[in-house]
């Protein structure tokens, strides 16, 4: 995607449309530094219209600004990459990045999410899903085997560490059992 570019008829239409929704914020924010009436703000010395419309402009840059983070960080969850932010953007991938650093969620490292827990002489593997919920799958020293589809996925890797190890309690060895 390259970046766009308007026509000179969608310019006007552009500038038109920014000018009649910043009359009014300008007129508001003039009068609640005067106390003038707000229709009454045409009627101050030019520097002072002219710096009120500045401050107008950048209260809307402020929100110009809010509203493309927010639509950065929509297109990064759908998939977009800082790759394709930056070519939209006109700038880098890098400097895509920079400029909307939580745009796009990097993917956890494959050995992030997986753990083993050796307990009672059994084993139970923990397992973290791309959504972030933690499940285990175990093997008790008594041969019992079990995924846990029984229960809610867990939210914290202690969570399904604790679930597991009473499994793997459950089905330990008796003493007089043990080799």
């Amino acid at each position: 995607m390259t970046v766009p570019e308007i026509t000179p008829e969608e310019q006007a239409e552009l500038d038109k449309a920014l000018y009649d929704a910043l009359n009014p914020l300008a007129s508001a924010l003039r009068s609640r530094e005067t106390g003038a009436p707000a229709n009454r703000m045409w009627d101050a010395s030019p520097v002072e219209v002219a710096l009120s419309v500045l401050a107008a402009w950048k209260v809307v840059d402020g929100e110009v600004k809010r509203l493309t983070e927010r639509a950065a960080a929509t297109a990064g969850s759908y998939g977009a990459s800082y790759e394709q932010l930056g070519t939209v953007w006109g700038i880098t991938r890098q400097g895509a990045r920079k400029k909307w650093p939580d745009a796009v969620s990097r993917p956890a490292p494959a050995t992030a999410g997986k753990s083993t827990l050796a307990l009672f002489g059994g084993t139970a593997e923990l397992v973290q899903s791309p959504s972030g919920a933690w499940d285990w799958t175990g093997r008790g020293a008594d041969g019992v085997s079990r995924t846990d589809v029984e229960g809610a996925p867990y939210v914290t890797a202690e969570e399904a560490a604790a679930h597991a190890g009473a499994f793997l309690k459950e089905h330990a060895l008796a003493i007089d059992e043990q080799p």
